[in-house]
């Protein structure tokens, strides 16, 4: 989805305080991400910038982007994380690890570590 989508389909992000976890975030393939928690929805997201010759999947799983424009950005939601708190315990160390080549592996790999669940969680009625 596009980041209008992204906002559109949730108007709680609109209003929410956001954190910008660095903006210059590479693959292997070279693709550009930004990376920013929303705190009302505890959604982790990454902006995705395409480059022309890069591959076709990120390090988040099989998102086929190969059909998309170059100019094209797009917003995934990579995680659902409920504090600011726990955003800050599973992504310490993120600023030196956004410069590394393929750094944005690393957000992946924590994600992973801390059981993060890619899927919003279910609130019992």
């Amino acid at each position: 989805m596009n980041i209008e989508e992204f906002y559109s389909a949730d108007e709680r992000r609109r209003q929410s305080a956001e954190i910008e976890l660095g903006t210059n975030w590479y693959d292997a393939s070279g693709n550009r991400y930004e990376l920013s928690w929303v705190e009302d929805t505890g959604e982790l997201y990454a902006m995705l910038e395409m480059v022309p010759e890069a591959g076709s999947y990120t390090p988040f799983g099989d998102v086929e982007v190969e059909n998309l424009s170059v100019d094209e950005v797009i917003v995934t939601i990579i995680g659902y994380i409920a504090t600011r708190d726990e955003m800050e315990i599973v992504l310490a160390g993120w600023e030196a690890e956004m410069a590394k080549p393929d750094g944005i592996t690393w957000v992946a790999d924590r994600l992973h570590e801390h059981d993060v669940p890619g899927t919003a969680p279910t609130s019992a009625g």
